[in-house]
């Protein structure tokens, strides 16, 4: 039979009205929630202010917990909501923010935050970028897992939809590892090892350009399934993108998770794809090289090679895409910040030859794979690169990606620089945070990550992260 992928029309976060959706779909579909339920949101970032787009809105999830609640009634056993946010930022932090604590509250469900929870050794099958992958205890003990993405665009993989939501189960060390040029292939790896029994995606008000700071789109649909491939294709036509453009969805689908076809899928609903395509005829995205992307700002970019020959002109999954993300929440703390920024030159990739620089023009050497020879301001200036290929990482033995560690470990690289017109910064993937920290300090501009928003309440939610570990650990 063809996996079957419902278009529904819901114009509102009503969280009764989604219930009463979610229900329906479930119904439709055979599904029956039981014994431990986990919910898996997108919340990669949240804040009432500066991030209002990027996450599974708490109405979306509340309507969700109550049709399971309904549908599943005494056969459930635990409700539970689990995520990992964005790296380095306390999971607590975006639930708070994400109005996430009272929707728990209301419906008795327990909320498992990834940065704490213990993970295990799971063998991701034939076909797969690794042996074995890391996931969460509660992900593995769960009965049915019941994934709520967000409907956005992704400036690094085209859209996130239900397989790429499943990058948010994994701790940060893991979490890193593969994501650069080879992060299309972790997606279909993570989802090869875990399985989802019931996707609704929030698409009431879904996400164009980022994923972090998206504009809004009022799509108005609940799109639900239990293939991810086949929701996951159905989302792409929605937008009027080829399936086979989503390249980890590709992956999926040829290891056998699932149709790529739409003629292979069963579509129904009561919003049909073709007036959902007239809708969206004006959905946005931002899949461009950051060469392109930034030239006529005080930021511009030298892009060279890369060392992996499926990808040698661009890393679409590492250091380029954060740089993006970053600027955009530079912009988001403070819409002019382009015009109080000093000219900076983010160089990536290996480069030959003059950067031909601006005489007040400062560089950002971003990512291991970064290698440069020439001169700045009379000095020789040599970038050896340090990037492994991934046979040569061990999984097992992953370096911590420490909140505080990482912003000391970029604030000194900043300190140390200082009288010098560049910067060297090895990681693969260098995180999003940390291209904030190297832009404000060489632009010349404010830091967003010690604006007065977020630095109390994250840094007090770090500190109950780090209980929460330490209970685990005790725990067993």
């Amino acid at each position: 039979m063809k996996p079957k992928v419902i278009i529904r029309r819901c114009d509102r976060y009503d969280p009764g009205l989604i219930a009463g959706i979610i229900a329906e779909g479930m119904a439709e579909l055979g599904v029956k929630p039981r014994g431990k339920v986990l919910a898996k949101p997108n919340v990669v970032l949240a804040h009432r202010e500066v991030f209002p787009y990027a996450y599974t809105r708490p109405e979306f999830l509340e309507g969700a917990l109550m049709a399971a609640k309904k549908v599943g009634g005494p056969e459930i056993s635990e409700l539970g909501v689990g995520e990992r946010s964005g790296i380095t930022v306390p999971t607590r932090f975006c639930f708070d923010q994400a109005g996430y604590p009272a929707v728990l509250r209301r419906q008795g469900a327990k909320a498992h935050y990834f940065d704490e929870t213990p993970h295990r050794r799971v063998a991701v099958g034939a076909g797969g970028l690794r042996r074995e992958i890391y996931l969460p205890r509660p992900v593995l003990e769960a009965d049915f897992i019941f994934n709520l993405p967000k409907f956005k665009a992704h400036p690094w993989t085209r859209m996130t939809l239900s397989l790429k939501n499943f990058i948010g189960i994994q701790d940060d060390p893991h979490r890193l590892l593969d994501h650069n040029s080879f992060l299309e292939h972790k997606i279909a790896d993570i989802n090869q090892a875990a399985g989802q029994d019931f996707i609704a995606i929030d698409g009431i008000v879904a996400g164009q350009k980022m994923m972090l700071t998206p504009d809004p789109f009022d799509l108005g649909a609940i799109v639900m399934g239990t293939n991810p491939c086949a929701v996951d294709a159905v989302g792409c036509a929605m937008v009027r993108v080829q399936p086979s453009q989503l390249i980890h969805l590709k992956l999926a689908a040829a290891r056998g998770l699932g149709p790529l076809d739409l003629n292979e899928i069963e579509i129904c609903g009561d919003f049909p794809l073709d007036e959902v395509q007239r809708r969206t005829e004006n959905f946005q995205f931002c899949l461009e090289r950051v060469d392109d992307y930034f030239q006529d700002g005080p930021l511009t970019c030298t892009v060279g090679a890369f060392p992996e020959a499926h990808s040698r002109d661009y890393c679409w999954g590492g250091c380029p895409g954060a740089l993006q993300e970053a600027m955009h929440i530079l912009r988001g703390f403070d819409p002019l910040v382009e015009s109080k920024m000093g000219k900076v030159r983010y160089v990536v990739g290996r480069v030959e030859g003059p950067l031909n620089l601006a005489p007040d023009e400062k560089v950002l050497f971003a990512g291991s794979c970064t290698s440069w020879q020439g001169e700045i301001d009379g000095e020789s200036v040599i970038i050896k690169p340090s990037y492994l290929p991934p046979q040569a990482h061990n999984p097992h033995r992953r370096p911590g990606n420490d909140l505080i560690f990482k912003t000391v470990q970029a604030l000194g690289r900043c300190l140390a620089g200082r009288g010098r017109r560049w910067l060297h910064a090895p990681a693969c993937t260098m995180s999003v945070a940390d291209h904030v920290h190297y832009l404000a300090s060489l632009g010349g501009v404010a830091n967003p990550n010690f604006d007065l928003r977020l630095l109390l309440p994250i840094n007090l939610a770090y500190l109950r992260m780090r209980a929460g570990r330490l209970g685990h650990r005790l725990a067993g």
